[in-house]
């Protein structure tokens, strides 16, 4: 039997702060992951995870969380030793190392070299579900205030598009590194486990090579 068929589940620290936590957690642990809550450094060094994710919510106010809450430096910490992130939505922008147009004083954590733009394609009343043709095959997509990559550099992947394939013009809305992957919508609202599934299969991958590498 594999190491991968035997190896526990992963284990996925969930960022609590704001926005839907509980559709991530049900996601998450639908696909076989254990899927725990952090609000706190206490509660995120505890989770001793294998890989985060970063919910949606509104992005300045998850900013000023993070740093009300002593969450910021850890996080950082953390990714800087690798660890894998799947961040949608205002995680998406958490995760990126430009903001054009941030609210007073917001900051990111910097990861992912790209720009991006944040309510892209209108207000609460502008919400849209549709299908994207993403790298990954067709996903069912939520868009809620959802921000927009204007622009990648070296090592982002291109993972989807709004309004055209992957190789098209469209605006700009999933990338991928080989740490993180990053939304600009929400599979979570929506039921479709394409990026969250890919996301369990880089972690475990990540896990594997660990193993082996010791």
């Amino acid at each position: 039997m594999s190491i991968l068929t035997t190896a526990p589940a992963p284990r996925i620290a969930v960022l609590a702060l704001q926005g839907g936590v509980a559709e991530h957690v049900a996601m998450l642990e639908s696909l076989g992951a254990e899927a725990l809550v952090v609000r706190s450094p206490r509660s995120l060094a505890a989770a001793a995870a294998d890989g985060l994710v970063l919910p949606g919510g509104e992005s300045s106010t998850v900013d000023r969380l993070l740093r009300r809450f002593g969450m910021r430096e850890p996080l950082i910490e953390l990714l800087d030793g690798g660890l894998p992130v799947l961040g949608t939505c205002a995680g998406l922008i958490t995760l990126a190392e430009v903001i054009r147009d941030p609210a007073p004083g917001q900051q990111s954590l910097g990861l992912i070299p790209m720009t991006v733009r944040r309510n892209a394609f209108g207000r609460q009343v502008d919400s849209a579900t549709e299908t994207l043709d993403s790298a990954l095959g067709p996903v069912k997509a939520a868009f809620i205030r959802a921000p927009e990559v204007v622009s990648v550099r070296a090592g982002v992947e291109i993972l989807a598009r709004r309004g055209t394939g992957v190789d098209g013009d469209g605006p700009i809305v999933a990338v991928g590194t080989g740490q993180a992957i990053a939304l600009s919508f929400h599979p979570e609202l929506t039921g479709d486990t394409t990026f969250h599934g890919e996301f369990l299969r880089r972690v475990r991958a990540a896990k594997l090579d660990g193993v082996q590498g010791r």
